[in-house]
């Protein structure tokens, strides 16, 4: 026979996660817009310094 759990849920807590939604997603807005800014960087640098970058990763000799 399963065993069943009675869920505790404090007085301030929301009833739905609705009325925290728009918080969370101003954060999602906001994380999505610095990770964009850091694929751009990377972007440019590998349109400029593709070779050296790439090279950097060639092992040479016995490393």
């Amino acid at each position: 026979m399963p065993q069943e759990f009675e869920q505790i849920r404090s007085a301030d807590q929301p009833l739905d996660s609705e009325e925290s939604a728009p918080v969370a997603g101003a954060r999602t807005d906001d994380t999505v817009d610095a990770l964009d800014a850091v694929l751009d960087d990377i972007e440019s640098v590998l349109e400029t310094n593709a070779e050296e970058y790439v090279g950097s990763f060639v092992q040479k000799g016995g490393e």
